[in-house]
Formats: C-alpha cells, sequence, structure tokens
C-alpha cells in the first residue's frame, strides 16, 4: 500500500437540500420509518444509494422540504 496512488471522486460533497429548509415535519417518526425502509432499499438497488444518503443526513430535524423530497 506504500506505493499506491490516490484517486479524485466523482461525487458531489455539498448537499442538495438546506438543513433549514422549511418548517419542521409534523411525524418525524414516519420520515424516519420511511428513509429507513428506503435505506433496506439499497442492498438491492444500490443505484438510489446517493439519494437515499441526502435523505438521511435530515433524519434528527426533518423539514416539510425533506419529506416532499422524500
Amino acid at each position: 500500500m506504500a506505493s499506491c496512488k490516490p484517486s479524485a471522486t466523482p461525487v458531489d460533497t455539498k448537499q442538495k437540500l438546506s438543513t433549514s429548509a422549511g418548517t419542521p415535519y409534523d411525524d418525524p417518526t414516519l420520515y424516519r420509518s420511511l428513509a429507513g425502509a428506503f435505506q433496506y432499499l439499497t442492498f438491492t438497488r444500490p443505484d438510489i444509494s446517493y439519494a437515499v444518503q441526502q435523505i438521511c443526513l435530515h433524519m434528527h430535524a426533518p423539514c416539510t422540504d425533506h419529506m416532499l423530497a422524500l
């Protein structure tokens, strides 16, 4: 591993949704449940992993805009 060279990763590291977008969602438990179901789907659908990761960034305090994205 001492002779390995680093490689750039072609992934956008910026968040697509603002953490303060909109009003707080009424039922954060529903948001977390749906986001968890999508996380489970990534085992068989790796093509949706990036979108699910963007949604899961807001599980601690989801807003209405985050629920719309979900």
